[in-house]
């Protein structure tokens, strides 16, 4: 069967056609927000009831007649999926407002509402937008998603089907550790990840456009300047520039590590915290949240085991002997030393190595794990 997949596209839409989907969106924006009048009045408005008072609206206002049909019932499919899991799962809120100003630009089309014809897109009311096709679709595209980021520029992400190559038997399992000075540190130094710091070195010219818009910044004194608007666009453009290049490298490390292992033990690390430190700059530089979940994510996909350990101690047990520190290690201690067995290694690699230990183990926490279970001892349990 295969796995169903997104492979997006950069789009090229003259001034009549993203005048188009500028009005198509508003329609669809306008449709959602009515959906969220509801719901805040006291009903909660299923899809099915959604259409029906679409069909009911379509018929007598002309503005909605001009646009698909096809988009405005995706956009209410999507807030009746988004208002079910607000229900369903636990912290989600509820679908909110999407203001005119501040809301991204996202329309979705199944597939009898667009169709590819000499390399483009052609969408109903006659809308006809260029593609970059930088790789083939591997088969047929059941829907299309169309966006526009915060820079203006618009993309197309068609849902396919592609079938799933096997990949070949894995060299054994491996630990990842999460750090900010190396992003990734594993059992094998060949697949660690270093902290690539490419927001570090566009800094420089960040903090001149930065400048440059604290300067043309009018205060509250009515709406900013053309030249305001200028320069916060080029402060965007770099921040963009830097999370594609992080995302690139991401994607190709998690790559590597999944094709060449059959278990990936991962550090659950939630590096929400780093924010209010010291370190928050460099740890948001190195994206550790985006990388560890695009290394799940590929590891899932490719059929690998993955297994996610609580960080509770890997610091502080030995990955020779299972012997564990009695006093916490400081953060400007590098080095781990075990008392026990004398075994010396960098702090994260040692935890990398129990973090794979504990994984092998069938376990998620080195609690569940006793010195007992490592193979290197022979001479009876010890307590942990």
């Amino acid at each position: 069967m295969g796995e169903v997949v997104r492979y997006t596209y950069r789009l090229r839409p003259g001034m009549q056609s993203e005048r188009a989907l500028t009005d198509e969106w508003h329609r669809c924006r306008f449709l959602w927000n009515e959906a969220v009048h509801q719901q805040k009045s006291g009903a909660r408005p299923t899809f099915g009831r959604l259409s029906k008072l679409l069909t009911a609206v379509r018929s007598h206002n002309a503005w909605l007649r001009d646009g698909s049909q096809v988009a405005q019932q995706q956009m209410l499919r999507t807030y009746a999926q988004a208002l079910d899991q607000s229900f369903t799962v636990k912290g989600r809120g509820r679908p909110a407002f999407k203001p005119r100003k501040e809301a991204l630009l996202s329309l979705e089309y199944t597939r009898r509402g667009f169709r590819i014809r000499d390399g483009r897109l052609v969408l109903p009311k006659g809308t006809c937008i260029p593609v970059v096709w930088s790789r083939e679709l591997p088969s047929e595209p059941t829907s299309v998603r169309i966006t526009r980021d915060s820079l203006g520029h618009w993309y197309a992400s068609f849902v396919v089907r592609r079938d799933v190559s096997s990949l070949p038997e894995g060299a054994g399992g491996i630990g990842v550790d999460w750090g900010v000075t190396t992003t990734a540190t594993t059992t094998d130094s060949e697949f660690d990840l270093p902290y690539l710091g490419h927001r570090k070195r566009c800094a420089a010219e960040l903090a001149r456009v930065q400048r440059k818009m604290a300067r043309r910044h009018t205060g509250k004194r009515g709406p900013q300047s053309r030249g305001y608007e200028r320069a916060k666009r080029e402060a965007a453009k770099l921040h963009k520039k830097a999370a594609r290049q992080i995302q690139h490298d991401t994607c190709v490390w998690a790559k590597k590590v999944v094709e060449r292992h059959d278990l990936i033990a991962v550090e659950d690390f939630k590096p929400v915290f780093l924010a209010k430190s010291t370190m928050a700059r460099e740890a948001a530089d190195a994206a550790i949240g985006a990388a560890k979940r695009e290394l799940i994510d590929r590891g899932v996909r490719a059929g690998r085991k993955v297994v996610l350990v609580q960080p509770a101690y890997t610091t502080m047990t030995c990955s020779g002997c299972f012997a564990r520190a009695k006093q916490q290690l400081g953060l400007d201690e590098r080095t781990f030393r075990c008392t026990a067995c004398g075994y010396t290694a960098g702090r994260d690699r040692n935890a990398a190595g129990v973090i794979l230990a504990v994984a092998e183990r069938g376990h998620t926490s080195v609690d569940d794990v006793r010195q007992s279970d490592h193979p290197l001892r022979a001479d009876g349990p010890v307590a942990v």
